[in-house]
């Protein structure tokens, strides 16, 4: 095989296990200094998830709070946070929630650090930096944002737009398996198929730095999440599962952080931008759609069914590229079935005459659909929609 060159950045340092979130204090506070900004949400704070930890890190300093991200975040919300950090004049960031509460302390932590103008840090390597030390806590065992140098944030009523620099990626990811032992079932499921999207779609990039070690991560991510994902949905309090889950999540995160992914999370956006449904779930909606598409290039269909084992190792790899490729895609629909998702957009409440708009809004994805094995259309978007609808 010949090997092109390529970069891999990741966070460089990680600690897992039960408590984490709380032992680990020290070690955070040390790394952020004095004044820590804590961001989270509502939710997080009223089930008192965050107390311990915050408990914990107010023994060595101050902590000031800002609970207000919401699904989706908007521009508001970030700028909000980043005019509290000013005031409080926070010397380090920590992240605590899902990849929205994440995603805003990224940016909150870089605007914070280097005072530069927002609007020239959206898009590839635009950002300049430095930033605050940084820190991020998942709760969630989907977005993998604690190792991405990704941050979303929806801009005006409806349209997103993301930073994509290795400035943002933080200095230490601590993912404790407790934390997520509380989520619903389908908030496990939606993210946790969201994770696999990560995994498939960064095995699959046709971004030139796709490379041998988000190959590797991909596979692990996908052997961890495939094994794991209805254990983890059934028995919610099932802590192995859990933690197969988050580090699974986290290994894709590495993979497409690196090798970047494609069309399914570009016919998500407008998905989730427009009707407000979950991430997790608008990827999981196209999902089966896009690969179908895609599986015509053959290389795509290798790709497909190179992958195929790792997560249903009972399939039947000795019938050809194209069956074994096929086969994986109706698994993947049938899983999502078995965890109880919606499976059409208008089980969602999307109205069919929303294809047409939303397929316009998906190709303003062009940092995404750049990497897609096939070169997808408007019209094959629009084709996509109506099929999921």
């Amino acid at each position: 095989m010949t090997l092109n060159s390529f970069n891999f950045n990741t966070t460089p340092g990680l600690r897992f296990g039960s408590g984490q979130a709380k032992n680990s204090c020290k070690e955070i506070s040390k790394k952020l200094g004095p004044r820590i900004l804590f961001i989270t949400d509502k939710d997080l704070m009223s089930l008192e998830l965050t107390t311990p930890t915050i408990e914990e890190l107010k023994k060595n300093g101050s902590v000031e709070i800002f609970d207000e991200v919401e699904a989706d975040p908007s521009l508001k919300t970030l700028l909000s946070a980043i005019k509290i950090g000013k005031k409080f004049n926070a010397s380090g960031v920590v992240g605590f929630g899902g990849g929205s509460s994440m995603d805003v302390a990224k940016l909150v932590s870089l605007i914070l650090g280097s005072n530069e103008d927002l609007d020239t840090a959206w898009g590839v390597e635009n950002a300049k930096g430095p930033r605050l030390p940084l820190v991020l806590v998942p709760t969630t065992a989907g977005t993998g944002s604690e190792v991405t140098p990704v941050a979303i944030i929806t801009v005006g009523e409806e349209e997103k737009k993301g930073v994509s620099s290795s400035i943002i990626l933080p200095d230490l990811a601590i993912l404790d398996p407790d934390l997520t032992l509380g989520l619903p079932s389908v908030t496990t499921a939606s993210t946790g198929i969201d994770a696999m999207v990560h995994a498939i779609e960064g095995y699959a990039s046709s971004n030139k730095n796709n490379n041998p070690i988000s190959k590797m991560l991909a596979i692990e991510a996908l052997k961890l999440l495939g094994g794991s994902i209805e254990t983890a949905v059934l028995q919610g309090s099932n802590i192995e599962a859990r933690g197969n889950m988050l580090i699974g999540a986290m290994l894709a995160g590495k993979a497409f952080a690196n090798s970047p992914v494609a069309a399914v999370h570009a016919l998500a956006y407008p998905i989730g931008g427009t009707f407000h449904i979950s991430h997790g779930l608008s990827n999981s909606l196209v999902l089966p759609y896009v690969l179908r598409f895609n599986s015509i290039d053959v290389k795509a269909a290798n790709y497909y069914a190179e992958l195929a084992p790792y997560v249903f190792p009972n399939l039947d790899i000795n019938r050809g590229t194209q069956a074994v490729c096929s086969e994986f895609i109706d698994k993947i629909e049938n899983l999502s079935k078995r965890l109880g998702l919606p499976q059409r957009l208008r089980e969602v409440n999307i109205p069919k005459n929303a294809c047409e708009k939303m397929a316009r809004d998906a190709m303003k994805q062009t940092r995404l659909l750049v990497n897609n094995p096939r070169e997808l259309t408007e019209t094959d978007a629009l084709n996509i929609y109506q099929s999921a609808w």
